[in-house]
């Protein structure tokens, strides 16, 4: 997986790859003459583990070609990450009404793609933890960004239930939800007609 770096990875990668590109060879004594040897492990460790090189060889790294590196920072991953959580949470808004519809709705792109999820307050730090580990943003209650981001909404409870292996808000009121906005005239009608009675 790739992950976005901070700006001395950044400055790093942008010199392995004037030099070498993405196919010749370099090794960390590249970095002798520049970094001490904990910051030059610090930088090939963090290229290595956001998938900004690779390993050739036990002493030997090639650069991933940058066109490769930006397609995937713009990659769809939230879903695949939050299995991972240790903590309760549940898909909400707009984001439990693609789930419970199916996904027959949905509203999002490479260019804005957020994530709406209910957490406990008390839990708070472990999220924000979290989603930085994964280089997701993240927002409290409101926020907007470029690709894929969460909107974490912090309550003292939260209701959920399973729906395809995901924590997400029960049926009655995603259906609220979706019912009080005329543009998830859509999905509410769809969500009715494949649970009938259940979601009434």
């Amino acid at each position: 997986m790739i992950n976005e770096i901070p700006q001395y990875g950044l400055r790093a990668y942008a010199l392995f790859f004037s030099k070498y590109g993405s196919r010749e060879s370099f090794t960390q004594s590249d970095l002798d003459w520049i970094l001490g040897e904990s910051m030059r492990k610090k930088v090939f460790s963090l290229l290595l583990r956001n998938g900004w090189i690779r390993k050739q060889s036990h002493n030997s790294y090639n650069c991933v070609n940058p066109c490769v590196i930006f397609k995937s920072l713009l990659n769809f991953k939230i879903l695949d990450i939050i299995k991972k959580s240790e903590r309760d949470y549940a898909f909400t808004k707009l984001s439990a009404i693609e789930m419970w519809s199916d996904y027959s709705y949905v509203q999002r792109g490479i260019e804005k793609s957020p994530y709406f999820i209910n957490v406990l307050s008390k839990d708070l730090s472990y999220w924000k933890s979290f989603f930085s580990k994964n280089s997701i943003p993240y927002y409290i209650n409101d926020g907007s960004t470029i690709g894929e981001y969460v909107i974490l909404i912090p309550l003292k409870k939260i209701k959920f239930t399973n729906k395809d292996n995901f924590k997400v808000i029960p049926l009655k009121e995603t259906l609220r939800i979706a019912k009080d906005n005329k543009m998830y005239l859509y999905p509410y009608n769809y969500i009715k007609d494949k649970y009938g009675k259940t979601a009434a």
